[in-house]
């Protein structure tokens, strides 16, 4: 199955023979203070900047009804994100990920973000639909 939006890899995610956790980072698009005037035009206009991680969270596939009821709870928390980021980390042997290796994961994707290396993670717009970043 190909993943063109949040709910579809909600639903892999839930066919998976072992438990799975979802974890995601929320990012917010920002402008380095030594931003040339086109790229301050270019961000004022929607685009560009840099994505800066804001906010990390994990939950089993099941504990997520869809992405509408994912949007609305991240935004009790950070109410301008950009840009998730998410890996599924699989279990072992019927058991859920511990959360040493949910904690290593996460710490792992934000560096990745901040390094531009974004290979392991599918990224989804503020609308949900799976999107690539250049």
């Amino acid at each position: 199955m190909t993943i063109t939006n949040f709910d579809d890899l909600l639903q892999v995610a839930r066919q998976q023979a072992q438990p799975q956790r979802l974890l995601m980072v929320f990012t917010c698009a920002e402008l380095p203070d030594d931003c040339t005037p086109e790229q301050r035009r270019e961000f004022e206009a929607g685009g560009g900047g840099a994505l800066v991680p804001a906010m990390c969270a994990d939950k089993s596939p099941e504990d997520i009804q869809s992405f509408a009821a994912l949007k609305l709870e991240s935004g009790q928390f950070q109410s301008q994100w950009h840009v998730v980021f998410v890996a599924a980390l699989s279990g072992r042997n019927n058991t859920a990920p511990g959360s040493k290796d949910i904690e290593q994961t996460l710490d792992r994707m934000v560096e990745s973000i901040k390094l531009g290396a974004l290979d392991n993670m599918i990224a989804f717009d503020t609308s949900g639909s799976a999107i690539a970043l250049e």
